[in-house]
């Protein structure tokens, strides 16, 4: 991955005990936790994105080879109740660019749950007035630096931060996320260091048992059921996985949506490019011009870029090969300025 220039995104798996945070781990990214697992341990893992179109490119071009898009987890260690003072699941929250909350929605006499009852609006509210506090007592203690530091007189910047954690601490004191408070970029600038949890792009993800998976939970939230995704996933014949999500009625594994709407969630998309060597999805943000595209599949094609050939995904599902989408006028050749879109196959072509 080192072309990638450290632009992995990393997604939070954060939850109480007993939810079912390793199982999904385990799912998505194919890794087992380690048993022997010390107190307060992260876990990272990578998830590939299973991807209809790539799979549509790799049967058309018939590659050597097919690379998904991923998204990179993070298992934290469980939120517990304020009664404790050792946060451990916090640093590795907050170093995430996306939260996964798993809520336990599911009754299960065999999976004892830490407050005697399964009630997911409880569970949920005593996550958040979690996150509420870790952030809270993170404002509190720059604060009282910043007071420190005052005596020596402040620099702008300085006094900007002081500003903007008045109003944070204002905004926790209702207990409302710090999400909801808009800040201009160079305010932006000023806390970016101090990775303020609730600040942090939230996703909720309820692991449901199998009868209540049309379930909903409000936006934002997703079901999922560990228990079914382990069944399916513990199928390694493909008609007979097809068989049983079709009794259960499930269209697609909930994990493919769920990865889909994390990658989406996190402002991602995925442009293709594909041969006879490999058909690949590369990751980039909504938005990103063509050249910072090139860029991430290797640095001199966004240092020597001169252009980029567009072909659109159903315009070439239609033509059926790269030569019909040129000779019916459909391949673009596009400039330094073209933001791409997703779904674009490019070829680059650069000099350097």
């Amino acid at each position: 991955h080192c072309m990638l220039k450290g632009s992995f995104m990393k997604i939070a798996i954060l939850g109480l005990a007993q939810t079912g945070k390793k199982t999904l781990f385990t799912l998505l990214t194919g890794r087992t936790v380690p048993a022997a697992r010390k107190a307060g341990e992260a876990v990272e893992g990578v998830a590939p994105i299973r991807d209809g179109r790539v799979d549509a490119l790799s049967e058309l071009f018939q590659p050597k080879k097919t690379v998904y898009a991923e998204n990179q987890f993070v298992l934290c260690p469980d939120v517990s109740d304020s009664g404790s003072t050792s946060r451990l699941w916090m640093d590795p929250a907050r170093r995430c660019d996306l939260l996964c909350l798993l809520i336990r929605a599911f009754d299960s006499p065999e999976v004892f749950h830490p407050s005697g009852s399964v009630d997911p609006a409880r569970d949920r509210a005593m996550i958040e007035s979690e996150l509420l506090l870790a952030d809270m007592q993170l404002v509190e203690t720059r604060l009282q630096r910043l007071a420190k530091e005052k005596k020596g007189g402040q620099t702008q910047s300085q006094i900007l931060e002081e500003q903007i954690l008045e109003r944070f601490s204002a905004v926790l004191e209702e207990e409302t996320f710090l999400s909801t408070v808009q800040l201009e970029p160079n305010e932006e600038q000023v806390i970016k260091s101090l990775d303020l949890v609730t600040r942090t792009p939230l996703i909720y993800a309820y692991n449901v048992s199998e009868d209540e998976l049309d379930k909903d939970f409000g936006p934002g939230a997703f079901t999922i059921s560990c228990e079914i995704e382990s069944e399916i996933a513990a199928i390694e014949d493909v008609a007979e996985r097809q068989e049983f999500m079709t009794e259960m009625g499930i269209a697609e594994p909930s994990l493919d949506r769920i990865n889909a709407a994390l990658y989406d969630a996190l402002g991602l998309m995925s442009f293709y490019t594909t041969g006879e060597d490999e058909c690949r999805a590369w990751t980039i943000r909504k938005g990103a011009k063509a050249p910072v595209a090139g860029g991430k599949i290797h640095s001199d094609i966004e240092r020597g870029f001169i252009r980029v050939e567009v072909m659109k995904y159903d315009d070439l599902i239609v033509a059926g090969s790269e030569q019909k989408v040129k000779q019916a006028g459909k391949m673009q050749l596009n400039g330094k300025d073209y933001v791409i879109e997703d779904g674009d196959i490019c070829h680059f072509l650069f000099n350097v």
